[in-house]
């Protein structure tokens, strides 16, 4: 009754925001805003630059929709992993507003209507984006803000470069595959970022106390700080190169680290590594665990004409007693062909290995997609893949012990 409830509520909202044409302005209107649906691929940190002009307070009312048929097999030493079938999973949804408040002054707010993991709409997350002091007096160190952007709230962090292409939740169209990397480098917490970019260049430094659910209890004050830098450049028509290289490291004041556990929505592979006695909404995803930890992750990426490469490079250190250490490698290949580059083919590799105490037991996990994907307009996807992965180790035990899975994936997106 109260899932009904909250779909109706939900669908009450929708249609009210999309009611006023006044409301359903156009994207092109907001400041330092990336686009939904293809023209948004391969865009990173928003862009800093002037794109519209602005004509008082604008609200932009978008959603994201998503649906998978999968295909999958699993099995396991123990063989006691449920069977699979071929079937639909559960669609999911994401209703977005972005407000440009002022001048170079925006908010972004995502709310979850549909997901896996929970059967009620709940917030996401939301922040704001300062790109201009003029609110503060016309010109207030414009010189400054050139080159400079505030980002603060309650939202994910701009922690390493995979989570500008991930699916989030319903939002699955920048990702050219359907999961996300074995260890989904994504959380949303309070935070405050302050970025400089400059001729290619970028810089970014920001703080959070590492934190899903807030409490204002004693020895609940832990600190998570983090940064990135980096090179973004168009070299000419053909050719755009970026490389970043991006830091978190967390507190053992009472902070709760999420660095891999935070996607409250969870994955898109369903019933993986599920037996009779139940599963994980979150697998196949790995986290490591560390109560806090250092974390590095590097990102190359090279597009020349319609070739695209990706790539993942990052390490995660325990900062307990006991230590540990996993390492990620992933690599994406695609290349984008059409008269608008509406077709892609690629494939994705991707590997985990470490162990969760210094000298204990190691795992290791690797997976690799092959697939491709149509864009039938700028917001509608439409995917297919194949995926294979294995997990090896004496670390994993029970029903991870010799674990895999297999098949076909199908996964229709609209963005906009």
């Amino acid at each position: 009754m109260k899932a009904l409830a909250t779909t109706l509520v939900s669908a009450f909202v929708v249609a009210f925001l999309f009611a006023g044409t006044s409301f359903a302005q156009l994207s092109g209107e907001l400041q330092n805003y990336r686009e939904p649906g293809q023209a948004g691929l391969n865009v990173f940190e928003d862009p800093k630059e002037d794109t519209a002009d602005f004509q008082g307070l604008r609200v932009r009312a978008g959603g994201d929709f998503a649906i998978q048929f999968q295909g999958l097999e699993q099995s396991n030493d123990a063989d006691n992993l449920v069977a699979l079938s071929n079937n639909l999973t559960l669609p999911t949804a994401n209703l977005n507003l972005e407000v440009q408040l002022a001048e170079g002054v925006r908010m972004h707010l995502r709310t979850y209507l549909s997901s896996r993991h929970h059967v009620e709409a709940w917030v996401k997350g939301g922040h704001m984006q300062i790109d201009n002091l003029d609110f503060i007096q016309e010109g207030f160190l414009s010189g400054l803000m050139e080159n400079t952007r505030f980002r603060f709230g309650m939202d994910e962090i701009n922690y390493g470069d995979t989570h500008f292409r991930r699916s989030d939740n319903a939002r699955a169209i920048y990702n050219p595959f359907v999961e996300n990397y074995i260890m989904d480098a994504f959380t949303t917490e309070p935070f405050a970022e302050v970025s400089v970019f400059n001729n290619g260049f970028l810089g970014l430094a920001g703080i959070s106390n590492g934190r899903l659910n807030q409490s204002p209890t004693e020895g609940d004050d832990g600190v998570a700080v983090f940064g990135k830098v980096g090179y973004d450049s168009q070299i000419n028509d053909d050719l755009r190169i970026r490389l970043t290289g991006s830091v978190y490291h967390s507190t053992d004041a009472g902070t709760r680290d999420y660095l891999y556990n935070g996607d409250r929505a969870g994955a898109r592979y369903y019933q993986i590594f599920a037996t009779e006695e139940g599963g994980s909404d979150f697998q196949p995803r790995f986290n490591p665990g560390f109560a806090y930890q250092t974390a590095f992750q590097v990102n190359p990426f090279v597009k020349f004409q319609g070739f695209e490469f990706f790539g993942v490079f990052e390490v995660s250190n325990s900062g307990t007693d006991e230590g540990g250490s996993f390492t990620q490698l992933g690599a994406e290949l695609l290349y984008r062909f059409g008269s608008r580059e509406q077709f892609y083919l690629g494939t994705r590799f991707n590997n985990v290995d470490g162990e969760t105490a210094t000298d204990g037991p190691k795992c290791e996990i690797n997976r690799i997609n092959v697939g491709g994907g149509w864009f039938l307009t700028n917001n509608v996807l439409t995917k297919v893949e194949y995926v294979t992965s294995s997990y090896d180790g004496a670390a994993f035990t029970g029903h991870l012990a010799g674990a895999q899975y297999d098949g076909f994936m199908i996964e229709a997106v609209i963005s906009f």
